[in-house]
């Protein structure tokens, strides 16, 4: 087994897609990610499920329902799910970082604390006692509280900000619009860390579950500066195993055992899943023979197909009169052995989304 092969089989285990899974509901498996990128809900949701024993969407969106599972900006910044028992400590930490990035956009949409104050309070006011509003409706609430929404991207930073200052976050879903509800009532008993207790929790939740992975790869994924990944290392100490491979230093759970790679099977994932987009450097995944830019090139923005570790091309899913219908664009002509693995993986998927698997 090459460095490149047993880097990426050590991540998906510690990930959980390889590996007997203990996990039987979504928390657990968001808990165990710490964060988990959400902005492809669906494509979320089944990165969730793979990673589960029994899963269904329907037991997933029941669990984002009922907030045992939430939704929110969190990191870099975009869409994660949370847990309700890590939400508040790590908006706390990572929040600042966030902002620092979105303060170009708030400058440009003339959006200030004295703004963000008023756009706050109005959001608390109409979302209090339970009430979960969509998107346009608070649009409304905002218009109300005389204060211009104004279009999409500036009602968007309206509501990253409320998000990031712990006003907001999900509410169960109506139909398929989403809505926002306040985090004081989602999340009620959320524990607040210190900093450097919240540093040391993230750092060695993430390398835990995602090792072997550098200090830019935490870096990528957190949004925190290389100083705070440092300093986390430093106080997490001994808790995490490091071994040096092709001059780099990586990080990991200290178990020294390599699983053996899952070389007969085929993973449907989404673009965002944290196979991939927990780390800076993805090189591990692909075929030696692409850049890390050039196979992402190749997808052209399709989500990821991979077998065994490597990821061998692209994929896209369309839902039509009850049937699940999966495109393929594989880099090469997939083998006999391939297409079996590919058929078995589509058919996991329709179960999980109750309908039956087609590849187109």
């Amino acid at each position: 087994m090459t460095d490149a092969e047993r880097i990426a089989t050590l991540r998906m285990h510690n990930q959980r897609l390889i590996g007997a899974s203990s996990f039987k509901k979504p928390a657990e498996v968001v808990q165990w990610l710490v964060a988990a990128q959400a902005q492809d809900y669906y494509g979320a949701k089944w990165g969730l499920g793979q990673r589960m024993r029994d899963a269904s969407d329907d037991a997933i969106e029941q669990a984002f329902a009922s907030g045992q599972i939430l939704r929110t900006h969190v990191m870099r910044p975009t869409w994660h799910f949370v847990t309700p028992n890590d939400i508040r400590w790590l908006l706390k930490l990572t929040a600042p970082r966030v902002n620092a990035i979105s303060g170009y956009a708030y400058r440009r949409f003339e959006l200030d604390g004295a703004v963000f104050k008023k756009t706050n309070n109005a959001l608390t006011r109409a979302l209090r006692d339970g009430k979960y509003l969509t998107r346009k409706e608070l649009r409304d609430v905002i218009s109300r509280a005389h204060i211009d929404p104004g279009d999409s991207i500036r009602m968007g930073y309206i509501l990253i900000r409320a998000e990031l200052d712990g006003v907001i976050c999900s509410g169960p879903r109506r139909g398929k619009q989403f809505t926002y509800a306040l985090l004081e009532e989602r999340a009620p008993k959320a524990p607040d860390l210190g900093r450097d207790e919240a540093l040391a929790e993230l750092t060695k939740r993430y390398f835990k579950s995602r090792g072997p992975a550098t200090i830019p790869d935490f870096v990528w994924w957190s949004g925190l500066t290389s100083k705070d990944a440092k300093c986390g290392l430093e106080i997490v100490g001994t808790e995490l195993g490091k071994e040096t491979i092709g001059g780099k230093a990586y990080f990991s759970s200290p178990s020294k055992r390599t699983p053996i790679p899952d070389l007969k099977r085929a993973f449907f994932l989404s673009p965002y899943d944290e196979y991939f987009i927990a780390y800076k450097d993805r090189s591990v995944t692909f075929d030696p023979q692409y850049t890390q830019q050039e196979a992402i090139a190749k997808l052209s923005f399709d989500s990821v197909l991979v077998i065994g570790t490597r990821l061998i091309g692209g994929w896209k899913r369309d839902l039509k009169n009850s049937s699940l219908v999966i495109q393929l664009k594989p880099f090469a002509p997939l083998t006999k052995a391939q297409k079996k693995l590919v058929k078995t993986a589509a058919e996991r998927y329709g179960d999980f989304l109750g309908l039956k698997a087609v590849i187109g």
